[in-house]
């Protein structure tokens, strides 16, 4: 059975820092990422790594203050964010698949979800 349990999330002043983490079990994943869902918008991507090599990517509202990681030996991934800002408030969701794709930005690069932690940043 596969699962994708994320933890981490929280309330957090504007200019603070979090980390989320995503234990991943049941099946052997290549690509994992991050996604955000603010309320009355679309998710979006904020980044993603490759569990074998660990090529990363990041949506550049993000870039320098994000950074995603992941523990081969505990088979979690990571999203640290730094600088956080009122924008940044969201429901976050971790994504894996069992292959690398041409755009893992995209939602439909992911065949698993997990089931959301909410980022609430105070300005």
């Amino acid at each position: 059975q596969v699962q994708l349990l994320e933890s981490g999330g929280g309330l957090v002043q504007a200019g603070g820092s979090l980390r989320l983490s995503c234990a991943a079990s049941g099946r052997t994943f290549v690509t994992m990422g991050w996604f955000r869902q603010a309320p009355g918008r679309e998710r979006e991507f904020v980044a993603a790594i490759r569990w074998t090599g660990g090529n990363t990517y990041y949506v550049d509202s993000v870039k320098g203050r994000f950074t995603i990681s992941r523990d081969n030996a505990k088979n979690t991934v990571y999203l640290q964010m730094n600088s956080l800002k009122p924008e940044d408030t969201a429901v976050y969701y971790c994504a894996a698949d069992v292959v690398w794709g041409p755009r893992p930005s995209s939602e439909r690069a992911y065949d698993y979800w997990g089931q959301g932690t909410q980022v609430t940043v105070s300005s």
